[in-house]
């Protein structure tokens, strides 16, 4: 008697699929380890968004991030950003769609957008540095240990 597999109950996609797939999410999403190394190069092209409250954000945010709650994200708070830099949405994390709500709003508006996956909370897990208060912070030159990936 043999088992069915639950895995191979849907065919893997042929790799050109797979790859076009894969290349789709990665123009979607980043993760807190390539985040904080363009943060920490002081990469300029990237600009950070922190899209939960201003108290959220006060009590502890990722170093470099702007402030703007995606409920404040208005035509007139939108018009005074760049339409050059890409813009990096979070929130709290996988239990948050702040980060996606933020990415709606952005991109809806014309803005190139990328969401941070996990959130604070892989930003954390990640054990990398938080900024507090209303000051944005740096991570530029910060030294990163290799993650491995």
């Amino acid at each position: 008697m043999s088992e069915q597999s639950s895995v191979l109950a849907f065919p893997p996609a042929a790799p050109n699929e797979m790859a076009q797939a894969m290349h789709a999410k990665l123009c979607c999403h980043t993760d807190a380890w390539d985040l904080a190394q363009d943060l920490a190069n002081g990469i300029d092209a990237i600009v950070v968004i922190d899209t939960r409250s201003f108290e959220h954000y006060c009590a502890g945010h990722i170093p470099g991030a702007l402030s703007l709650p995606h409920r404040e994200m208005t035509p007139e708070r939108l018009a005074a950003l760049d339409p050059a830099k890409v813009y990096i949405t979070y929130c709290d994390g996988i239990g948050c769609n702040g980060s996606t709500k933020g990415a709606w709003k952005l991109s809806s508006a014309g803005f190139k957008v990328k969401e941070l996956l996990g959130g604070l909370d892989f930003w954390r897990r990640d054990e990398h540095p938080l900024a507090a208060g209303e000051s944005r912070g740096t991570l530029f030159k910060a030294p990163l240990d290799d993650c491995g990936c």
